[in-house]
């Protein structure tokens, strides 16, 4: 954890990970403050960048998207023009719920939420085959999400 965090910071930042809709009431009966000791630290730690936004994590299978798959993407050339035209084609994809910028042999990592594989199958074949730059791709379809946590706290 950063130096200038304290212990009540730190639950504060857990507690708020394990559940963002806590009242200020609740939040400050769970890290031991009262209300408005508990408010205020909230808003430090929003205004110093701590806490970046507030979101709700959505289930996709409920929506129709429960097929995901990785997909490692190396470009024929790793320059700038090259990285801004692949990366703005990535942004106008709802497929590509996730992408990375990797150093190793590939340079992105895509995850791509889909119906099925089918419906994979036309994105890629469709879509990211036909992305100026894309040299070669390599796919790995998940079995189970072994572990979920949106941030490192400690």
């Amino acid at each position: 954890m950063a130096n200038d965090l304290d212990d009540i910071d730190t639950r504060i930042l857990h507690e708020l990970q394990r559940d963002g809709r806590l009242s200020h009431q609740d939040l400050s009966a769970r890290v031991g403050l009262s209300p408005s000791p508990c408010a205020r630290r909230i808003r430090r730690l929003e205004a110093e960048g701590y806490i970046t936004g507030y979101s709700a994590r959505i289930d996709e299978t409920r929506l129709g998207f429960g097929f995901s798959v990785f997909v490692s993407v190396r470009l024929d050339r790793q320059v700038d023009d090259r990285l801004g035209t692949f990366e703005r084609n990535v942004s106008r994809c709802p497929e590509i719920v996730d992408c990375w910028l990797m150093t190793g042999s590939f340079d992105y990592l895509l995850r791509v939420a889909v119906r099925d594989l089918d419906e994979f199958e036309r994105f890629l074949t469709g879509r990211l085959t036909r992305f100026d730059g894309v040299a070669s791709l390599e796919s790995s379809i998940p079995i189970r999400r072994v572990k979920y946590q949106s941030a490192r706290l400690d």
